[in-house]
């Protein structure tokens, strides 16, 4: 017996800083109609998805700032995506920046949500991997602000949805080994993962060339290594004169990409992603009880940078 999830990777095209809401939102429902017009489960949104990537500018007005951030979700504008998804039968990740006020502090974060069939939130994830800086760094092209508009997130979880265990993670966690393992030793079988990613990288110049191809080895490398579909999807193109990559793409087990978008606009990549492909990774090269030596990685949670050892 198979267990299939048809996943709709929903890519977005450039959000500019004077686009409204109302107009994204629009967007993101063309998306859910036309997955759910050919039979898609679920649709993966990209990361910040509702707005322009605005941690490349540095912005003390905190009015200012709150414009970008929701303060409740669903909210006045984006109560119409849970209202299509529950009409459509169509569940969604998005991506947005979250204001959350808790006893009396007000909490920022870059957060996702994992939205069901019957358009009710599932879960709830909180990026742990901030990259970029604090401080205002008016010498680069663009900046990459993250660490001052965001506070990074506890953990990563999984939940029970579609039929299979779902994984959330939030653009630079990609990157990071960690990310994937953790929900790996949770049985993850997919990993809903959106992303808002520069082709030029201000401190290291010299990787623009290599960015899609990092970006494929690692989401690659984590589906494989962990026996999981991993759907990384894009906001891509020219937002406010930053080009961002692309690369949409739908990773099975294996680690092969199994459909993938061609442009840098809106557009949806669709595959049958078989949750039992799973097994055959999880039971045999990457059967953690059998084969992992926990005892041998302490350094991984006891020290966070590296430390070489002492010259002789």
């Amino acid at each position: 017996m198979t267990r299939i999830v048809n996943v709709a990777a929903a890519q977005l095209g450039p959000i500019q800083r004077n686009t409204s809401r109302a107009e994204v939102i629009e967007r993101l429902l063309v998306h859910l109609h036309n997955a759910a017009a050919m039979g898609c489960h679920v649709v993966v949104f990209p990361e910040l998805a509702l707005t322009t990537f605005f941690p490349r500018w540095y912005l003390e007005d905190p009015a200012e700032m709150n414009m970008f951030y929701e303060s409740q979700m669903p909210g006045p504008e984006t109560q119409k995506l849970f209202d299509a998804a529950k009409k459509l039968g169509i569940g969604f990740y998005l991506g947005y920046a979250e204001l959350s006020v808790e006893n009396g502090v007000a909490h920022r974060y870059n957060t996702s949500i994992l939205v069901g069939r019957d358009g009710e939130i599932i879960g709830k994830y909180r990026k742990v991997h901030l990259p970029g800086h604090a401080q205002n760094e008016p010498w680069r092209a663009f900046q990459h602000l993250e660490k001052y508009y965001f506070e990074p997130g506890p953990s990563f979880n999984v939940w029970r949805a579609f039929g299979g265990v779902m994984g959330m993670a939030l653009c630079n966690d990609r990157r990071w080994p960690e990310t994937y393992r953790v929900m790996g030793l949770q049985g993850v079988e997919m990993i809903m993962l959106g992303y808002n990613t520069p082709v030029h990288n201000p401190p290291a110049p010299e990787h623009d060339d290599l960015s899609m191809f990092h970006n494929q080895l690692v989401m690659q490398a984590g589906a494989y290594q962990n026996g999981t579909w991993v759907v990384g999807v894009a906001k891509a193109g020219k937002e406010e004169g930053c080009e961002m990559i692309g690369g949409t793409s739908i990773i099975a087990p294996s680690g092969e990409v199994v459909a993938a978008c061609s442009t840098k606009g809106d557009e949806l990549a669709i595959a049958r992603c078989d949750l039992d492909l799973c097994n055959s990774y999880k039971s045999t090269t990457f059967n953690f009880d059998r084969h992992r030596r926990p005892e041998a990685y302490s350094r991984i949670t006891e020290q966070r940078g590296a430390i070489a050892p002492t010259a002789v």
